[in-house]
């Protein structure tokens, strides 16, 4: 793929704002209704005033228990799907209410890699028809210049060229992975969010793909929002970490801090769940076990939503909804025992 390398990016993006995207407050509530006549009975939130930044050139790790909001806070920074209130700032432009064709111009711009690699890709496409399926949409190449560009896009991402006439049913997991990927790259975004994009693969091939993803981050300048389960991944791969609970994000730090020196009572719950390799240390480390069940959406917990299982609440976290606040440097959080 022709492209410049990421020093002389960096250095034509120098004297900008280093924050390439920007979320505040973020909320997306879905009604629910009751009775025959469909009287609206509440509110699903399912973001509930999600607020970080992504800075330029970098990678910012989602993670959190499923059902915590991740993936759609990543398609709603896409504006795949409306908001309900807040405001998403891309690259210093106001994207929160763009509609038609200002917003199909930013499309390039912004693209995702999905994590069900059999449900993303069309069956009944060539490999090399699903890479050109962007170009194809935005007409940005025809002819010669579409096929060479296809032909790059597979040798960026590793794949054999003879796979632009393959089938997606005639490559392996890892492989059609990597067709997505070369599917984000074909219009040379500057974002793009990893939706748990190594969550359905083998371990071996987990790797392979998270090492691709740094190294097109380093060739081309790539800023990812990487969602994930995976902690030990996301400290491999990520240079900032934010946690979310329950629709809400409750920690944001760089990768350094959220691991030797996290702050929120559910962050260190996680980290104490990841394994360590070494037997005499993971025998002796003390666990953060959390009672009862992620409260439904629908009917959060008054005051701080982690307080129904946190282990270290007390009386004011039922009554008053801790404060999303920077800490020092780059360190957010919203806990009153951070205070």
């Amino acid at each position: 793929m022709t492209s410049e390398p990421s020093t002389l990016l960096r250095e034509a993006q120098a004297g900008r704002d280093d924050v390439l995207l920007r979320v505040s407050d973020l909320t997306l509530h879905f009604a629910t209704y009751h009775g025959v006549f469909g009287r609206q009975a509440g509110a699903i939130r399912a973001l509930d005033g999600v607020t970080l930044e992504v800075k330029r050139g970098r990678t910012l790790g989602l993670v959190g228990e499923s059902g915590c909001g991740k993936s759609t806070t990543g398609r709603v920074i896409l504006r795949l799907c409306d908001l309900t209130g807040g405001r998403i700032e891309f690259d210093g432009e106001d994207i929160t209410h763009l509609q038609g064709s200002k917003l199909r111009r930013l499309r390039p711009r912004m693209q995702m890699i999905f994590q069900d690699t059999q449900a993303c890709l069309n069956p009944r496409m060539t490999v090399g028809s699903i890479i050109a399926e962007p170009l194809n949409e935005h007409g940005v190449l025809s002819g010669k210049e579409k096929e060479r560009r296809i032909l790059e896009l597979l040798d960026s991402v590793g794949l054999n060229r003879k796979f632009a006439n393959r089938y997606p049913h005639e490559v392996s997991g890892g492989q059609r992975q990597r067709i997505g990927i070369a599917r984000a790259l074909a219009l040379n975004p500057d974002f793009i969010v990893c939706d748990e994009p190594i969550a359905a693969l083998d371990v071996s091939v987990q790797a392979q793909v998270v090492n691709l993803l740094k190294d097109l981050q380093d060739q081309f300048a790539l800023t990812y929002l990487f969602i994930s389960h995976d902690l030990s991944m996301v400290r491999h791969l990520c240079d900032d970490v934010a946690v979310m609970y329950l629709g809400k994000v409750v920690e944001l730090a760089p990768r350094e801090l959220i691991y030797k020196d996290a702050l929120h009572p559910y962050t260190k719950a996680l980290l104490s769940a990841v394994p360590v390799p070494e037997p005499k240390v993971e025998r002796t480390r003390q666990r953060v076990i959390l009672n009862g069940d992620v409260p439904s959406p629908a009917n959060p917990p008054s005051g701080c939503s982690f307080r129904s299982r946190c282990p270290v609440a007390f009386d004011r976290c039922a009554t008053e909804q801790p404060a999303w606040r920077k800490v020092t440097g780059d360190r957010w959080v919203a806990c009153h025992r951070a205070e």
